[in-house]
């Protein structure tokens, strides 16, 4: 697949010129057809069963397991039974690890006012008075937190983006569950539809609070309280798209990068290994964390997209490429909600002083997306 970069000239200009268009024209940055669409919302219902399943774990991690260090059953949710554990330890589950990887990626790149709040007197007070709680009674910890004073500082402050990409979640996956439902009803026949149903999803809850709070011996300790007015589309939603769509982090044992040759930039704000910029081939490779949500929802997948993808290319021996790939469609789906949310005018604006202002805007973003997999979905 070619890259947006690799078209030059009259070709590329042809290109952005046409996405552009689409995005001014009420369409999307994935062409609309009905093959896109049957993907799209077939892969979007699976990955919402997973997102489910994700959401719960991580706010189950940060209230229930506050500050325990060796979280042996973290990913139980409380329900530890002997079957369980013999499907935990055979690897028939759901991964975590790939949620805790997106949560570390929205942690390390931080952005929006859920990393300024983090970073402020008031996050302190509330966490030691918390970490206080927690430590009372247990002599050798006191002393351990007296040595090392940030150590449970920084570890609360990782259970806030438990907590945050817990509660962001749990507004994504009943969006991507009910497109599927209308859908089957037939009220959703094109991409722009997919478009709008995901847009007025995070329209509806854009100011959905997001706070934080843990039970200690009875006791209630606000760790994000509703006072710090973190909200759920400037403080999960945006820093969510540019850590996981955009950022990423390189994937360990699959490329070999020399950082002397500065083949990873310095500046964070040029990493470029998100979903969107992923090569969906290597992904296959076995603990790269996208090949870990594959294998998630290829449990999950509706009949008529398992169908399809059985009829497509290598059949089942390479359904997770074939997954990773309409994962790719379905995020630049999600991409056109976020960005035509965030314009400045609405996206269906017929005034021209309007459309040129969201012209400037949605050019920018392609600016952004130049060396993405755009290109690619595109056919």
């Amino acid at each position: 697949m070619t890259p947006l970069t690799a078209v030059t000239g009259a070709r590329a200009t042809e290109l952005r010129a046409a996405i552009i268009e689409r995005l001014l024209n009420n369409q999307a940055l994935l062409p609309d057809s009905p093959t896109h669409v049957m993907e799209v919302v077939g892969i979007l219902k699976s990955y919402g069963i997973v997102l489910k399943a994700y959401a719960e774990t991580l706010c189950d991690i940060s209230e229930r397991q506050f500050l325990v260090l060796f979280p042996f059953f973290k990913y139980f949710n409380g329900e530890i039974t002997l079957p369980k554990l013999l499907r935990h330890w055979w690897h028939d589950r759901i991964n975590y690890e790939y949620a805790e990887y997106c949560m570390r990626a929205m942690m390390w790149h931080g952005g929006g006012g859920l990393d300024a709040f983090l970073d402020s007197a008031e996050f302190r007070q509330l966490a030691t008075k918390a970490i206080a709680a927690k430590l009372r009674g247990n002599p050798l910890m006191q002393l351990v937190n007296g040595l090392f004073p940030e150590f449970l500082l920084e570890t609360v402050r990782m259970l806030c983006y438990y907590s945050g990409l817990g509660q962001f979640w749990s507004v994504m996956y009943p969006i991507f569950l009910t497109l599927s439902d209308r859908y089957d009803a037939g009220e959703i026949r094109t991409i722009p539809d997919v478009v709008d149903h995901i847009r007025s999803g995070l329209i509806a809850d854009a100011a959905r609070p997001i706070t934080y709070r843990v039970q200690i011996r009875g006791n209630t300790y606000d760790i994000l309280p509703a006072s710090a007015q973190l909200t759920f589309l400037a403080d999960t939603a945006i820093p969510y798209v540019e850590a996981v769509f955009l950022r990423g982090t390189p994937f360990f044992g699959l490329v070999s990068f020399n950082a002397q040759a500065q083949q990873i930039s310095r500046d964070q704000g040029e990493f470029s290994y998100g979903a969107l910029f992923a090569d969906p081939i290597p992904t296959g490779a076995a603990g790269i964390p996208p090949t870990l949500l594959m294998q998630d929802m290829r449990h999950y997948l509706p009949p008529y997209l398992h169908e399809f993808y059985r009829h497509q290319g290598r059949g089942e021996d390479d359904l997770r490429v074939k997954i990773c790939q309409t994962f790719q469609k379905s995020m630049f789906c999600v991409t056109t909600a976020a960005i035509t949310a965030l314009a400045p005018y609405p996206w269906t604006t017929r005034h021209p002083a309007e459309q040129a202002a969201n012209r400037e805007f949605y050019e920018q973003w392609l600016e952004r997306l130049a060396t993405s997999r755009l290109w690619a979905v595109q056919a």
